[in-house]
């Protein structure tokens, strides 16, 4: 169809980011040459393409969980208190690179990173300090850790027990997502199949000993950030999470007993309407899959229950103050896509740490869209829009063939291991990166619409020698004060586990318990697992 009152331009092709060209006009035959409404259904059943729930905002708005973290555990602390107090309604806690890497405080490649992109967590000990006051029932918590994650969720767990928390109810989620890992961020420790056996291990032991929590969150946010493109962002990410099930089903444990504390993490930069059919394809197509591959009977084993609101990727250096402006709009695409939590990016991330400032702002955002701006009234107000509902349907049916592909290819745990998947991914962002430098992909503010004045003044978060001092000294004391025979014994039972092929939560959790270190339990694991090497593609 192409309507003479609609200008020439508007009939020029356009193509987003997944591959789709939008059409200037879309009628209910457009619906109907897509797939129909074969898959949209009602909310709260499936297959959940208009939300895991009836209600959804209307009951509940969704979680507010800025993330943060940086300096040490006391420093973290008194910004979760910041938060909470501001009206956060969830905590996302970052991590340095050494905790994320494996390493403690001390330890010489450490040096200069102690603090610098998030908490710096050596034991049990800096969990204290960074909960102290913080109620574990009424506020969830997010690691946002993933080569250590064992470690530290036993952490968390074990610092909860300590303050009284019965961990069988004990809800939150850890990242833990080790494949994505390796293909977009580089925080990755051991090999590949003992990594995936890690995660396996952490769901297994989550099942049964801390059913409510989330102990991992499949993170296509990342390969999003690192190149892939929408569609991608979503078909790798089942891809990963379909792995993660068959190693732990293959342990004998059946699908509707970890299903449903499986999460997502993805990302929202981008056009609108793209990624909110994003979302609504993905609800739909990872609900089919649960019941129609793994034969999942819970509806909440069907869920695509999901963080969403950062896009850091879509962020600029040139005239931050826009980035205000951009993370109102993401906020707004996760409102709309049906999120069950919001960690909306801060204006500016292209600079630096959040400023409690920033993050304000940001938690505002959020707010307004729940308080002013209509967005908890009714569930999928873009329900039934004849573009959206096209839209989700050719998404869904990108992403089914992206797997397929992968599948073809021999599964995504190969092609991650052999570096394929990350190579693409790199190929894509290099060519987006040129698009932008050419000024074919446009980028407000970077490639059009510039402007010569000074940039405003930025608050830079400071890095502190003093403080990562503090942190080794405080490190230097828990190893005075504590039971030097228990750690020894608790790191030698970790190291038989991990030998043994058995379950290494339960040998963590006591190696934890007992004030042993990150680095300490990583050193052990790397002794018998071995430490990956990336491999190189041109």
């Amino acid at each position: 169809m192409k309507p003479k009152d609609l200008p020439e331009k508007a009939l020029r092709p356009v193509v987003n980011e997944s591959g789709i060209e939008i059409k200037p006009l879309y009628t209910a035959a457009e619906v109907a040459a897509s797939g129909g409404e074969a898959m949209l259904g009602l909310p709260g059943e499936y297959p959940f393409t208009r939300g895991i729930h009836s209600l959804m905002y209307r009951k509940q708005p969704w979680t507010m969980r800025q993330y943060t973290g940086f300096g040490n555990a006391a420093d973290t602390n008194q910004r979760f208190h910041y938060l909470i107090a501001n009206g956060q309604t969830g905590l996302n806690v970052a991590f340095d690179l050494p905790t994320q890497c494996g390493m403690d405080s001390d330890d010489s490649q450490a040096e200069g990173e102690v603090g610098r992109v998030g908490m710096a967590v050596d034991t049990l000990r800096d969990f204290e300090i960074a909960f102290d006051g913080v109620d574990l029932e009424k506020i969830t918590v997010s690691l946002t850790i993933n080569g250590s994650a064992a470690i530290l969720i036993a952490m968390y767990l074990a610092m909860a027990e300590k303050r009284g928390y019965d961990i069988a109810k004990l809800r939150g989620t850890a990242q833990n997502d080790i494949l994505k890992e390796f293909i977009g961020r580089g925080t990755w420790v051991y090999p590949v199949e003992p990594s995936i056996r890690l995660v396996g291990d952490t769901i297994e032991y989550c099942a049964r000993h801390a059913p409510k929590y989330s102990p991992v969150s499949v993170c296509g946010y990342h390969i999003r950030e690192s190149g892939a493109d929408p569609a991608q962002e979503m078909a790798y990410a089942f891809c990963i999470a379909k792995a993660y099930a068959d190693d732990v089903i293959r342990r004998g444990l059946p699908v509707d007993e970890f299903a449903g504390r499986l999460s997502f993490n993805f990302n929202c930069f981008g056009n609108i309407f793209e990624q909110v059919a994003k979302f609504r394809a993905g609800r739909s197509l990872w609900a089919k899959i649960m019941k129609e591959q793994y034969g999942a009977t819970k509806p909440g084993s069907m869920w695509l229950r999901m963080i969403a609101g950062g896009g850091g990727g879509g962020l600029t250096f040139e005239q931050p103050e826009l980035n205000i402006v951009r993370g109102a709009y993401y906020a707004l695409i996760c409102a709309l896509s049906g999120t069950q939590t919001m960690a909306l990016c801060c204006y500016d991330e292209a600079y630096t740490i959040p400023s409690e400032y920033a993050q304000r702002i940001s938690l505002r955002t959020m707010q307004m869209l729940i308080e002013e701006m209509g967005l908890s009234d009714t569930v999928d107000p873009l329900g039934g829009s004849y573009f959206v509902e096209t839209l989700t349907n050719q998404m869904r049916e990108r992403m089914q063939a992206i797997m397929t592909e992968v599948d073809e290819q021999g599964g995504i745990v190969k092609l991650v291991a052999e570096g394929a998947i990350q190579a693409k991914v790199s190929a894509q962002a290099y060519q987006r990166q040129r698009d932008i430098e050419q000024g074919s992909f446009r980028k407000v503010g970077v490639n059009c619409y510039r402007t010569e004045d000074k940039a405003p003044e930025m608050e830079f978060h400071p890095y502190k020698d003093d403080d990562a001092r503090a942190q080794v000294d405080a490190l230097n004391r828990v190893r005075a004060e504590r039971d030097a025979v228990r750690v020894a014994a608790a790191l030698a039972r970790v190291e038989a586990d991990a030998r043994s092929g058995a379950n290494l939560m339960p040998a963590i959790m006591e190696a934890v318990k007992a004030y042993a270190s990150v680095g300490e339990i990583t050193g052990v694991l790397v002794g018998v697992f071995g430490r990956y090497r990336e491999p190189v593609r041109f």
